[in-house]
């Protein structure tokens, strides 16, 4: 496209209403890089619509135009599912001046916010009210709601209250011609149809654009009780969370597993960081039980299933926070392992599910795998163990230049999305499909998912303007 052209669309875009425009190389970088690294994409401009009403006319502009829209909240992805790929027919809509808390319904507890909001803000929202909103993860500080549904976020806190699939009672969604749904319900019960909200959540903005949701929140926990746990291996690790859950009345919000190569990054590397056990372990378990109740007991019965499993050998040795400070220690720990293992060199990153009970053996097995194909590599596994939730990161070996092992990015992936195969796991948990995983799904999902999907996706947006080329691999034509 030359700059006549270009000049000239850029120019009717700038006709539609409500939107601000970010138009030069410098102003639309910050939109255009994912934040690891992995793609650095181009557009046409970053459009910035202030309200609902906004994006519904650029949605229509764009059609008249002949371009695509790729939607993004904080930019926070880790899958490329929100990265512009035509610096001449697309067009990045950023939610972020959609920020508005639109309604808190204590007595209801719901909170109804738009897709620009950050997640840790409509958490501080819920908490003026004496009520939670329990979606946390790593990037909430900076991640927006919209994003955060549009690939059904999970995080530390899935085990108890679910992801963000569980968490949405309602959308407002501008579909790909313009119109906008009002789906914001705020019920709790509601049998009239299909529940149309369920496709745009995870659906990473190929549906439909989110642009506010209606949101559960439940009472603030009145008692926590939180410990760090040293274990000889997965099983007793997954035999631990067993006993805590029958134990405390199914009162484990979040059990946290980290291989000790994943602690050993972050005692390295994390200012200020230090292991909470005298004596090193092959496995760590960051266990934290919570209670609206402030009688609920939860320390008791933590120190009696810790008694316990120390005497029969399924954990070495234990650190019980003994104050709130403690325990966001211990947490920063865990927090801390995606972020410090950019320092040990460049690092292949799975995020990968199989049934809790599965874990062992997939870690085995998926270990033995990448170890052998590429001697030296450290597999640094860590995550949300009380779902079956894994990141199963893969850090260059000691010595091995960092494209000789990039190299081999396609050959591990692939030994260790062979192994979630066996298991009838899935190879994405919590972080979306996007354009890294992409061809994968298609090679792990059967033939008659990936039909349907393409079905919905055409009914719904049936020129293809909305986040193109993502999500669902290409046709083979």
């Amino acid at each position: 496209m030359n700059e006549a052209d270009r000049a000239g669309l850029l120019a009717r875009l700038a006709a539609t209403p409500g939107c601000d425009w970010r138009t030069d190389a410098d102003a639309m970088a910050p939109y255009l890089a994912e934040q690891r690294g992995l793609y650095r994409g181009a557009a046409l401009a970053v459009a910035l619509p202030q309200d609902t009403a906004a994006v519904s006319a650029l949605v229509r502009a764009c059609a008249r135009l002949d371009l695509a829209l790729v939607p993004q909240g904080g930019n926070t992805g880790l899958c490329g599912g929100a990265v512009a790929q035509d610096a001449a027919r697309q067009v990045v809509v950023s939610l972020e001046r959609l920020d508005r808390i639109r309604a808190i319904d204590p007595a209801n507890f719901t909170l109804t916010a738009e897709a620009g909001c950050i997640v840790q803000r409509v958490r501080e929202a819920a908490a003026d009210e004496n009520r939670l909103f329990p979606l946390s993860f790593g990037a909430d500080g900076s991640a927006r709601l919209g994003g955060a549904l549009s690939t059904n976020a999970g995080g530390t806190n899935v085990l108890r209250y679910g992801n963000a699939r569980e968490l949405t009672l309602g959308l407002e969604v501008v579909l790909a011609d313009g119109q906008v749904w009002d789906g914001l319900t705020a019920l709790r019960k509601d049998n009239t149809g299909y529940d149309l909200k369920q496709l745009f959540i995870g659906a990473e903005g190929t549906l439909g654009i989110i642009t506010a949701a209606v949101v559960k929140l439940f009472p603030l926990p009145r008692e926590t009780a939180t410990a760090w746990l040293a274990c000889p291996s997965v099983e007793a690790c997954v035999a631990v969370f067993g006993r805590l859950r029958d134990a405390s009345g199914d009162a484990v919000t979040g059990c946290e597993l980290l291989s000790r190569t994943a602690l050993d990054f972050v005692l390295r590397h994390m200012p200020g960081a230090r292991d909470p056990l005298d004596a090193p372990a092959r496995w760590y378990l960051l266990v934290e039980l919570t209670s609206s109740s402030a009688s609920a007991g939860l320390a008791t019965a933590l120190e009696a299933v810790l008694e316990q499993c120390l005497n029969n050998g399924q954990i070495s040795d234990a650190a019980v926070a003994a104050s709130a400070r403690q325990a966001a220690e211990f947490w920063r720990l865990r927090e801390g392992v995606a972020e410090v293992q950019r320092h040990e060199g460049a690092s292949i990153k799975n995020d990968v599910a199989v049934p809790v009970s599965a874990v062992p053996a997939f870690v085995a097995e998926a270990s033995a795998a990448v170890q052998v194909a590429c001697p030296g590599l450290r597999v640094c596994a860590f995550g949300h163990i009380g779902d079956g939730n894994l990141h199963f990161n893969l850090s260059q070996p000691v010595g091995m230049p960092v494209e000789q092992f990039l190299a081999q990015w396609d050959t591990l992936t692939g030994l260790v999305n062979a192994v979630v195969a066996r298991h009838r796991g899935s190879i994405s948990a919590e972080h979306g499909i996007g354009l890294l995983k992409r061809d994968a799904l298609a090679q792990h999902e059967p033939a008659v998912a990936i039909d349907l999907m393409r079905r919905v996706k055409a009914a719904l947006d049936p020129q293809g303007r909305l986040n193109p080329g993502k999500l669902l691999p290409p046709t083979q034509e």
